[in-house]
Parts: C-alpha cells; sequence; structure tokens
C-alpha cells in the first residue's frame, strides 16, 4: 500500500459508512466522465476497485452501445511515460494533466501523488460532481487543502497521522467511508469498493447499484448507508 511515510499500530474494524444524503443528478444524455489519478506507487486495488464498479453499471434505458455504460473511464497523471503500480505493475496514464477531459468524478488512490497532482485537483475540483479518495489517497486530497473543514477517513493504521497532519480535517475512525457532499473519502483497500457503490446509488439509486453489486459477486452491504 503506497502510504506516508511512518505506519501507525491499533486495531480498528470499519462498518458501514456515512452519508451526506445528498443525491447527484447524472446527465439527460451523454456519459459520466471519471478521472482516476495515478502516481508511481498507486495501490492497484484502490483504483482497481472502483474502476469496476463504474465499468459494470448497466443503464438499459439509456440508449444503446456504450451509452448504456453511463460512466466514461480514464486514467491522468503528471506525466505520460509508464508508471510503476504497487509490487511494479505498469501503467501508462491515458492524458496529462494537461490533456485530460473535465472529469465528474475523480478518484484518487493510495500513491505518491505530486505537487503538480494537488494543484490540478485544487483547481478541478470545484466543477466535479464528487471527488472521491481512496486509502491514504486521503492524504493528497489534504495536501491539496479538500478537507479543510470536512469530515474524512482513511486507512485505519493512518487516522492518527492524518489528523495530527491535518488538523483542520475531521477525521472519523472505524467507518468504511465518509461521503460529505462533493469530497468522499473511504478506509483502505476494499473499501474504495463500498465508496463506488454508493456513488452508483447516489446517481441511480440503490437498485442499480445493487444490481451492479450482485453482477461482481459483491456480497458486502457495507456501501448501504
Amino acid at each position: 500500500m503506497a502510504s506516508p511515510n511512518e505506519e501507525e499500530t491499533g486495531p480498528s474494524v470499519p462498518v458501514r459508512g456515512r452519508a451526506s444524503g445528498v443525491k447527484l443528478v447524472p446527465p439527460v444524455h451523454g456519459r459520466i466522465p471519471v478521472a482516476f489519478v495515478i502516481s508511481e506507487d498507486a495501490t492497484v486495488i484502490d483504483f482497481a476497485g472502483p474502476w469496476e464498479v463504474f465499468q459494470d453499471v448497466m443503464m438499459s434505458d439509456r440508449g444503446e452501445g456504450t451509452e448504456r455504460m453511463p460512466f466514461q473511464l480514464f486514467t491522468v497523471s503528471d506525466k505520460k511515460e509508464i508508471i510503476a503500480a504497487s509490487s511494479g505493475l505498469k501503467l501508462v496514464p491515458d492524458y496529462t494533466l494537461e490533456t485530460a477531459p473535465v472529469p465528474k468524478i475523480v478518484v484518487v488512490p493510495a500513491q505518491r501523488g505530486s505537487k503538480k497532482i494537488e494543484e490540478w485537483l485544487a483547481r478541478t475540483a470545484p466543477a466535479t460532481d464528487l471527488v472521491m479518495s481512496v486509502c491514504t489517497g486521503a492524504f493528497v486530497l489534504a495536501r491539496a487543502g479538500l478537507l479543510n473543514g470536512k469530515s474524512a477517513t482513511t486507512h485505519h493504521l493512518f487516522t492518527d497521522k492524518l489528523s495530527q497532519q491535518f488538523p483542520q480535517v475531521n477525521v472519523e475512525r472505524g467507518v468504511r467511508f465518509v461521503d460529505d457532499g462533493r469530497i468522499s473519502s473511504s478506509s483502505g483497500l476494499t473499501a474504495g469498493i463500498d465508496l463506488a457503490l454508493h456513488v452508483v446509488e447516489r446517481y441511480f439509486g440503490r437498485s442499480v447499484a445493487q444490481t451492479t453489486a450482485d453482477y461482481m459477486e459483491h456480497h458486502s452491504r457495507d456501501w448501504m448507508v
């Protein structure tokens, strides 16, 4: 797992998330662009889990072909060169920060990050429906200033560190994810799947999210809040 410096100790068992109750409105036509921000040491499951969720959503009443797949997914980084994700998985980003389409959702997994990524997030976030972090991706959002005055969570080994480094963030412990309206964060690793399913529910309702979870054979109900 890509993580900030030293790990902490202290067991925690995240439970279901906390929701803002704010619904997201999908476009009547066209797809919802989702940017997955990646850099060196990006934790694979942190972005692959939500990627699988969004790609598996099917809406039979939204036209034909790719129109039935409401989310348009792409990767973006501060360079177009090969990136080594966790355990050396090689990735080539679809876009640089300068060339990426304007996203409505931004997914930030645990990763090394960069100043350019933080600046891009700060510029991009106001025009999005949602920015979501997975695991210690919350530290990237915090460095970008996106968690100031907001509630957030991260991997249970790093909640104390997040609170210490960013006292302006209300760090919540023991939750699967925190939905703070336009900024959401999940705890570690597989929790990103639950947060992504929650985002699907915010757009299209529980039935669509449940159908997606069933297709994935994801039997956890922790995305339901």
